[in-house]
């Protein structure tokens, strides 16, 4: 009886020490070593790519955001703002109380090619664009129209910040080839060349436009 409680108390110290030692290491030196490696290496991304004006956090370059009125439209949604630069739509949060990127999740709406809600909601969107722009709806290019996987895209195609200009600068009494330069300055070209295709990162041209305008 002795000897089994012996070589159990044995065991049990032996576990004991183990789960110190792992926790020290793993739950503590190892997150420690990888923190301090990531802000040394990669400080920007790891502390969530943010973007700063005037010194104050106003949102992240990976993360898409809304540019609206504090007014709704008559069936309760926010009114996008003339002023800036408008993303892609979201469908992120479609079930949820996040219907256009508040951050509370991300995803995509899961409607099928064929889906009539789907196609509903891309020729809704395009006369909206089309008539919020003042532009045909055949100038809508295919990234106005389509929520992204996440629901939170933070680019557009070139083509769409252009098909946008004339009404930014109108809001914002200014020339069009001004403002179309400022589009031309933040197109982003493919990754390595070849990878992706050009984009327009919406909230730092927006940024670039506040700075425009002051």
């Amino acid at each position: 009886m002795n000897n089994s409680v012996r070589t159990t108390a044995r065991l049990v110290g032996a576990g004991l020490r183990a789960l110190l030692v792992l926790t020290l290491v793993c739950g503590v030196i190892y997150p420690l070593v990888v923190t301090g490696i990531a802000q040394a290496a990669f400080n920007d991304k790891a502390n969530g790519s943010e973007i700063k004006v005037d010194g104050k956090p106003v949102g992240s370059r990976l993360l898409g955001q809304s540019y609206d009125l504090d007014k709704k439209d008559k069936d309760g949604n926010p009114l996008p703002d003339p002023k800036f630069f408008q993303g892609r739509p979201s469908a992120a949060g479609a079930n949820t109380e996040n219907t256009q990127d508040k951050l509370v999740v991300s995803g995509a709406s899961n409607l099928a090619a064929d889906s009539k809600v789907l196609l509903d909601n891309v020729t809704k969107r395009r006369a909206d664009i089309a008539a919020f722009n003042g532009v045909p709806p055949s100038e809508v290019p295919v990234d106005a129209l389509t929520a992204s996987a996440s629901g939170l895209d933070p680019d557009i195609s070139p083509a769409y910040a252009r098909l946008q200009v004339a009404r930014v600068a109108k809001a914002h009494h200014l020339p069009e080839a001004k403002v179309a330069g400022l589009v031309e300055d933040h197109v982003q070209g493919r990754l390595l060349g070849f990878m992706g295709e050009e984009h327009v990162n919406v909230l730092e041209l927006n940024i670039a436009l506040r700075e425009l305008t002051r």
